[in-house]
């Protein structure tokens, strides 16, 4: 059953070691400025499609998707718009909308504005589930950790269900990143072609 996006946060539901967990993952995702590493993606119809991905806090992610799929999915730090060349599609969303705004925050706060609803902890790691108390963003997001803690990956459930699972390898720390692969721009707009008639 769903949980209200309204309700208050379960902080006094969560364990001194769950508090402990959380302070390590926001640390962790705070110094997480640049980064660039692979992914795997599984929709709510099982199909798996990989890529690259590159992360520059705050604000800024693009996901690249491997061959034939020709999705493009590039967060520029006000809207998430997505492009399919392969369909000629495309799709823009405010940040702010997505469960991708939690991690991409300007200061990561688990401790605040955002609900969490559980901290579950696995053999190699821990997994935090949250949302974004304001009801702004759709859905919820699953962060999976790794003891270090490094994040490996992230789960999206749509208000309906539905669930996005990513999970990432060899997410390292980079130098500067190009900012032009934060810019997406809708490719069918573009200006200047000879009218035909």
């Amino acid at each position: 059953m769903a949980t209200a996006f309204g309700a208050p946060a379960l902080a006094q539901e969560l364990s001194d070691e769950d508090k402990a967990l959380i302070a390590k993952a926001t640390a962790y995702i705070q110094g997480l400025s640049n980064a660039k590493g692979r992914f795997v993606q599984t929709d709510p119809r099982g199909v798996t499609t990989q890529g690259t991905l590159w992360l520059q806090r705050p604000g800024k992610a693009r996901f690249e998707y491997d061959g034939p799929n020709g999705l493009l999915v590039v967060s520029n730090g006000n809207n998430v718009n997505i492009f399919d060349s392969r369909l000629k599609t495309f799709e823009s969303y405010p940040l702010s909308r997505t469960p991708l705004a939690l991690l991409l925050a300007r200061e990561v706060r688990l401790d605040r504005g955002v609900k969490i609803t559980s901290v579950r902890k696995l053999a190699d790691g821990f997994t935090i589930v949250a949302q974004d108390a304001k009801r702004q963003t759709l859905g919820r997001l699953e962060m999976n950790f790794s003891n270090e803690p490094e994040l490996i990956g992230w789960t999206i459930s749509d208000v309906k269900g539905g669930q996005t699972r990513v999970r990432l390898s060899g997410l390292d720390k980079v130098g500067a990143i190009d900012p032009k692969l934060f810019v997406l721009t809708d490719p069918r707009r573009r200006t200047g072609k000879p009218a035909t008639g």
